[in-house]
């Protein structure tokens, strides 16, 4: 064999000898983003479809189905960590007087978005509620200025001009401030803020076993409250009305299990885009199912709170592509070098 020959043979061959690893890690790679799409859907789409289940469990109140959805997710959180035998991270967490400070302040924070949302529902104001998921993005931006100190592009703010416009016009339609919009937006913003500082040293049910257990002793309480003062509906509604109460445990853990399978395999440009799947969801169901009024003037507020959010993906996207094409020549640099 001539010695120029050699290293192309040997190219040929490794050439060769990787080629079926070659097709099959585009492939994984598919499978997996298609996965993760499937589970964000699956999640943001559970999400959406939340305010039908709150529309089931009437009559009760937005405290009652609050308490339950505590205690019940509580209960399920613990088969779920018996089933995965994941006791030695739960003790870890709690162990861990940082952690368990954090998660403690992400259930008050959710337990105040919990209450807010489940109230707009259950009082006929889901289009207001689902106004507070499509500006809760906003508001992300916002806390990343004011808590985390960092420099927002010109798009970004432009966004945030526009919403601030749209709040505005929403103000002056409903003749007060959109405080259920606010206050949702402005908790889930803050939950999330403060579950990036536990990051991944908590997986999501350990996280929500954690936030559960904050709020039992509340939440029982409360529904001992209302036993005891003959407003509680869990036992006087019927079994059918019982068992939906109970489920409210599974219906709280499985978007949340869905999210973490899907966070982890997608980007976070994909997970920005699929998060608007679920106050679309649930600004169609307060329309077509719940029959609820837009004015003229609401329709112009929500139309700008969109153009914000247009606005926000598109910076969002290049953003990406500009991070994207950064990698791959930094990677081309290492390898010619």
């Amino acid at each position: 064999m001539p010695p120029a020959a050699a290293p192309a043979a040997g190219r040929a061959a490794a050439a060769k000898a990787a080629g079926p690893k070659a097709v099959d890690g585009p492939k994984a790679v598919d499978k997996e983003t298609t996965a993760g799409i499937l589970f964000g859907i699956g999640a943001y789409g559970l999400w959406g479809l939340l305010p039908l289940y709150f529309f089931v469990l009437m009559p009760a109140g937005a405290v009652e189905i609050v308490a339950n959805r505590v205690v019940w997710s509580l209960l399920f959180c613990a088969l779920l960590i018996t089933v995965t035998r994941a006791w030695s991270a739960l003790a870890a967490a709690l162990r861990n007087r940082a952690v368990f400070g954090t998660l403690a302040l992400a259930a008050l924070l959710i337990a105040v978005n919990w209450l807010t949302y489940t109230y707009g529902v259950t009082t006929g104001q889901a289009v207001e509620a689902s106004l507070g998921y499509f500006i809760n993005p906003l508001v992300s931006v916002l806390l990343g200025v004011f808590v985390l100190k960092e420099k927002l592009r010109p798009l970004q703010w432009t966004a945030v001009g526009i919403g601030f416009v749209a709040v505005g016009v929403l103000t002056y339609s409903y003749g007060k401030l959109p405080w259920i919009a606010l206050t949702l937006a402005l908790s889930f913003g803050l939950y999330g803020f403060v579950k990036k500082r536990v990051g991944p040293r908590v997986d999501a049910v350990t996280s929500l076993t954690v936030e559960s257990m904050v709020l039992a002793p509340f939440a029982a309480a409360t529904m001992v409250y209302l036993a005891a003062a003959g407003t509680a509906t869990l036992t006087t509604q019927g079994p059918g009305h019982f068992w939906l109460l109970l489920a409210s445990g599974v219906i709280t853990a499985v978007p949340l299990l869905f999210f973490g399978a899907s966070a982890r395999r997608l980007p976070l440009t994909t997970i920005g885009l699929l998060q608007y799947f679920a106050p679309v969801l649930q600004f169609i169901l307060a329309l077509v199912v719940f029959r609820e009024a837009m004015t003229l003037d609401r329709w112009i507020g929500f139309g700008v709170v969109w153009i914000a959010l247009l606005v926000l993906t598109v910076d969002m996207l290049r953003t990406a592509r500009k991070t994207s094409v950064a990698r791959r020549r930094s990677k081309a640099a290492l390898k010619s070098s």
